[in-house]
């Protein structure tokens, strides 16, 4: 459903931000994030240099290595076109996310970590994401592995971490309903009005 026509305007910024999710050879999970900003006319931060138009004026990748529990095995950063020398110690932080995990709480962490003047506002904005994208890689990957090599699926036990997570995967939801009957809790019925 695309969206309704707009008022007359032209273009002033892009932001393109890209995640991708890769399955290693070696058992780990890479989880990629690119940022870019463009604006279509030159563009000048007072005492700094102009950047003409169409150039990047941040140009961010992250690799987050991931095992099959989500812990960090590795991260690094590369900013190939900053608009300030100084952002490029704004990585200087990102080590402190070895070892962790990625799940609940993963924006407390990062703001732990990274927060404020201690890392860069738009790597946070990547990591705050690349945990969707780890869940989005990680278990139809670990299903495919899974798949390939002839092994079983283990049960489902307890409900998948994004079950009750969006209006589609409510336990109530005809969503749930069909693709995890097990986890599905019809709603409630009120009582009709005079009933006891």
């Amino acid at each position: 459903m695309a969206l309704p026509p707009a008022s007359p305007r032209k273009l002033s910024h892009t932001r393109t931000v890209v995640y991708r999710g890769y399955d290693r050879e070696d058992g780990l999970w890479d989880i990629e994030a690119e940022l870019t900003d463009v604006k279509p006319y030159t563009f000048r931060v007072p005492n700094e240099r102009p950047f003409p138009a169409h150039e990047a004026i941040h140009h961010l990748s992250i690799r987050v290595t991931l095992d099959d529990d989500m812990v960090i095995h590795d991260i690094v950063t590369s900013m190939d076109s900053i608009p300030h020398a100084e952002c490029s110690s704004a990585p200087l932080n990102m080590h402190k996310f070895k070892g962790l995990r990625m799940g609940g709480g993963w924006r407390k962490l990062i703001n732990e970590h990274i927060g404020g003047t201690a890392g860069c506002t738009h790597l946070r904005e990547m990591l705050f994401n690349m945990a969707t994208a780890a869940f989005q890689t990680l278990p139809s990957g670990q299903w495919l592995r899974r798949e390939q090599s002839g092994k079983a699926h283990p049960p489902m036990q307890e409900p998948a971490f994004f079950l009750n997570q969006c209006h589609s995967w409510a336990y109530d939801s005809p969503t749930v309903q069909r693709s995890y009957p097990m986890f599905y809790r019809p709603k409630a019925t009120e009582p009709a009005s005079g009933d006891n």
